[in-house]
């Protein structure tokens, strides 16, 4: 096996890694995070299943971005359907045989690539076009955006201009997943794209790229807004009232 399959298998060992803790210790440093006061955004659901399908909205439709950027909106959501379906497609690297549902998805998310980078283009031309958004725009958002154009780019060079083994690319990463590591190929797009992969995984967990997982524990958005019914007690505020008794 050559060096440069074994330098990408560590490097994915490592960047994997980074995202499972890095995600998971923000994830729980989210939940423990007191929310003290109830301040759900209105007009706010009165029932948890009412949150329930406020959350899944949020989600699925972006529909509190909907409603205040039309524009914002279009592009925001293009990008990430196009990225999810991107991804799903890519499962057939990591499944043998591949499902079903995978392979039927193939076609979309081949021509996904398209509406991902067409996406990305309009939530960077807003960072550098729109005065109030630049302001507040630093260079680990353009790392994010370039990253990703990064990605996004390469991967379509890489399935319309230079192909691959992907055949080769999928016995990689099987490998990586029953730890019997295979060759990877050394094309130059191939290893330009997996590198781009990788540095976005380690910096995930360091990055805005963090709403992802933090939209589920924002408390404008998770609460019940029932604040006359009910009296809402952060935990930790629970703790001192039964202290005090």
């Amino acid at each position: 096996m050559s060096s440069v399959s074994v330098i990408y298998a560590l490097m994915f060992y490592f960047a994997t890694a980074v995202i499972v803790v890095g995600v998971g210790r923000k994830i729980a440093q989210y939940a423990r995070t007191p929310a003290p006061l109830k301040i759900p955004t209105t007009p706010a659901p009165v029932t948890k299943g009412g949150v329930v399908v406020r959350m899944a909205k949020e989600v699925v439709l972006f529909a509190s971005l909907f409603k205040s950027n039309k524009w914002i909106w279009i592009f925001g959501w293009m990008f990430h359907f196009a990225l999810l379906l991107v991804l799903l497609r890519h499962l057939r690297y990591f499944t043998d045989p591949v499902w079903e549902w995978v392979a039927l998805i193939q076609p979309f998310g081949k021509y996904a690539a398209f509406a991902m980078l067409a996406g990305l283009a309009g939530l960077w031309a807003r960072r550098i076009v729109v005065d109030r958004v630049r302001y507040i725009t630093g260079p680990s958002d353009h790392l994010m955006l370039a990253l990703l154009v990064g990605i996004g780019i390469t991967g379509a060079l890489m399935t319309y201009v230079s192909h691959t083994d992907i055949v080769a690319v999928k016995a990689f990463f099987i490998g990586l997943i029953t730890f019997n590591w295979q060759p990877l190929p050394t094309d130059g797009v191939l290893l330009a794209h997996l590198g781009l992969v990788v540095a976005l995984m380690i910096v995930f967990p360091f990055s805005k790229l963090l709403h992802a997982p933090g939209v589920f524990f924002s408390p404008t958005r998770n609460q019940v807004d029932n604040p006359r019914e009910k009296r809402h007690v952060a935990p930790w505020a629970a703790k001192l009232d039964a202290r005090e008794e």
